[in-house]
């Protein structure tokens, strides 16, 4: 049986994409929804990384900050967005291929959220091999950031082995895969008091 998700493409196509995209703008090309789904997420922690970036600048005006506060908040909620597609492809395709056991449980995560983890612990060994290898920083600093890099890849190894262990139970129907709903409140306007607060009364 095919594997839902060949987890090893997803790890080097994450870290080739964080790569590529520090060096020209990003750009997505892949026609498979799952993967669409996959690459979108991607784009976006990609993206809400250097927002964060910014949002610590100690040199930036309230102005400047109001603006990345919003733009992480739209990233934040095409993230999330992109998990639960993943989510939703997976159930899909898992209810055509596979009858799940009769008590076979949930697992306490999704794979979109795994997914997602992965994602931001490629653009973590990214930025920490940057700086294990600093060429203007004291030697003390790149040998902490060169021991904190071995420990990110042995996460990131780690997690994707639970990863393959998952997509393994799902297939074989030892566990049950549901979408759950992110329900961000805050970026509804209809259920965000601070912005219907100010909406005239009808």
């Amino acid at each position: 049986m095919e594997p839902l998700l060949a987890v090893d493409r997803l790890l080097a196509l994450q870290q080739e994409l964080v790569e590529r995209w520090h060096a020209a703008p990003p750009a997505l090309q892949e026609q498979d929804p799952l993967w669409q789904a996959v690459l979108q997420n991607h784009l976006c922690n990609f993206q809400l990384w250097h927002e964060e970036d910014r949002a610590r600048d100690p040199a930036a005006s309230d102005a400047a900050l109001a603006q990345v506060k919003r733009t992480i908040d739209r990233f934040n909620q095409q993230r999330n967005d992109a998990v639960e597609r993943l989510d939703e492809l997976l159930v899909e395709r898992l209810a055509a291929t596979v009858q799940p056991l009769p008590a076979a449980p949930l697992n306490s995560e999704t794979v979109g959220s795994i997914v997602d983890r992965l994602s931001i612990l490629s653009l973590k060994v990214f930025h920490m091999a940057e700086e294990a290898r600093r060429p203007e920083v004291e030697p003390e600093h790149r040998a902490r950031a060169g021991a904190r890099l071995a420990v990110l890849r042995q996460q990131r190894e780690d997690l994707a082995q639970a990863l393959r262990l998952l997509l393994a139970d799902l297939q074989a129907g030892r566990k049950r895969l549901k979408v759950y709903r992110q329900m961000k409140m805050y970026n509804d306007p209809t259920l965000n008091p601070a912005v219907y607060g100010h909406q005239p009364r009808r």
